[in-house]
């Protein structure tokens, strides 16, 4: 049985931010993990002295891995940046500024190689209205209620794009993509759908600004909007979220995580 959770994060927040609690750091001078090392200098104060200690220690055990390494260890290029982050400060906790060009980098790779190969990227399974979503009672223990999928043919009407539309699309994403002017009218918005349902995000503005962006289950797509205040809505699984932002910055919203 899948529970819906709903979760939101802009484009700059920082996915890999440190948990604290229940860490117990008492003999963390002992340790020889890079694992362990590396969870301590992301959460430690930037005067505790051990990380005079701790900070040389991990980068010679990165070091070691490295020259270790077997060819082919996937492992090998995070070591490599982790020494770079930690040569340049004291830690390898992500910067916003390289969450952000990660993010983007991805997107522009996804967006080029769509123009390259002429249509989209995105293999998905096309809705029906005959899809249900099972969801636990509230009134009644031990049953069940289906849930109709009512936006499965508006969802794949939006989905199929003709050739000239997708392309008008997928550039006007790179050079959103590409646009650093803090003073340009519109902005990319990326949804990421982390859910088993196709879903359709309404995103209502200022009269009749509205706009509408299908997302396959398991995906995420882009669209360029207009800076302004707006409504974000949708049904994901059966269940509805909606959420009032106002966009003047890239922004990612994750929706549907899911868990049985």
């Amino acid at each position: 049985m899948k529970k819906l959770v709903l979760i939101f994060i802009t484009l700059f927040s920082v996915l890999y931010s440190a948990q604290k609690q229940n860490k117990d750091y008492r003999d963390i001078l002992k340790s020889k993990s890079i694992y362990e090392i590396n969870a301590f200098l992301r959460d430690a104060h930037p005067d505790d002295p051990r990380r005079s200690v701790l900070k040389p220690r991990v980068m010679s055990l990165m070091k070691e891995y490295i020259a270790d390494a077997a060819p082919g260890d996937r492992k090998v290029r995070e070591m490599q940046e982790n020494l770079a982050r930690l040569k340049r400060g004291n830690s390898t906790k992500i910067s916003f500024e390289e969450y952000n060009a990660k993010i983007k980098q991805k997107q522009i790779l996804k967006y080029q190689k769509q123009l390259q190969v002429g249509q989209a990227a995105i293999v998905y399974t096309k809705s029906s209205p005959k899809n249900v979503y099972i969801e636990n009672s509230e009134s009644a223990k031990n049953t069940t209620i289906a849930i109709p999928d009512t936006e499965a043919a508006e969802f794949n009407m939006l989905m199929a794009e003709n050739p000239a539309e997708h392309k008008d699309k997928t550039v006007k994403i790179l050079n959103s993509l590409f646009d650093n002017d803090p003073n340009s009218k519109e902005c990319i918005i990326l949804i990421q759908n982390k859910s088993d349902c196709n879903i359709i995000v309404r995103i209502d503005g200022v009269g009749n600004t509205k706009y509408r962006l299908p997302v396959p289950a398991q995906s995420d797509n882009s669209i360029v909007v207009q800076k302004g205040d707006y409504l974000l809505s949708s049904i994901v699984c059966g269940a509805q979220y909606a959420s009032q932002k106002t966009i003047q910055k890239p922004l990612m919203v994750a929706l549907g995580s899911s868990s049985k």
